[in-house]
């Protein structure tokens, strides 16, 4: 199944809109190229060649297709799962950087979000406006600033513990429609420990610090 492997991480273009800050930023990072449907055309906007696209092929331009080798076209005909799932599940790296994947329908985004929640596929983050967005690990340690919004968001029944937050997780429950961890604040480095798919969403200067940990 898997399409793509790379001993170096990889960023992954999707079809929403992004800055080229967010671009350079992930290409930085992750030097080889994915892209999901339609963000072929964007990385080829961007005089970026994808080593790989992946998705059902409903939103990408006949140039874009034409301009590709065939060989790095994967079309993948089956509806049952999102362009983003299907790019997560045939990569093989040690992390992936996800840019065009919000800003846009939201649909998309929180369908991207459930499929992080999932563990479809190598470490992933999102960049997303001012955030980066992971599933959190069983256990993560960083080493962020005083300060520093960090904020947990449960994607089913989850729970944890913490040290270097300004309001411990110690003892509680979380849950999509219940308590949340939202706009906490690190007191220095933190250590995450947790269990349950839980966001890790923190601030988008965050982003090497975080790609460093997963």
């Amino acid at each position: 199944m898997t399409a793509l492997v790379s001993p170096r991480a990889v960023t992954l273009i999707g079809g929403a809109p992004f800055s080229k800050t967010d671009l350079d930023a992930a290409l930085a990072l992750a030097p080889v190229i994915a892209a999901a449907d339609s963000g072929a055309d964007q990385a080829l906007a961007y005089g970026l060649m994808p080593d790989a696209v992946f998705g059902d092929f409903d939103s990408i331009s006949a140039e874009a297709r034409s301009a590709i080798p065939p060989e790095r076209l994967h079309p993948i005909a089956e509806q049952d799962s999102t362009d983003f799932e299907k790019c997560l599940s045939r990569i093989e790296a040690p992390l992936i950087l996800a840019v065009g994947f919000c800003g846009a329908r939201q649909d998309h985004f929180l369908a991207a979000l459930n499929t992080l929640s999932r563990r479809v596929g190598p470490p992933c983050i999102l960049l997303a406006g001012d955030d980066v967005i992971t599933l959190c690990p069983p256990r993560i340690r960083l080493d962020l600033l005083a300060g520093t919004r960090v904020s947990l968001f449960p994607m089913g029944q989850a729970c944890g513990r913490s040290i270097g937050l300004k309001w411990p997780i110690d003892r509680l429950e979380f849950a999509p429609d219940g308590r949340v961890g939202t706009s906490n604040m690190a007191t220095g480095p933190i250590d995450l420990s947790v269990e349950g798919p839980v966001l890790l969403i923190l601030p988008r200067a965050c982003l090497g610090l975080l790609a460093a940990a997963l």
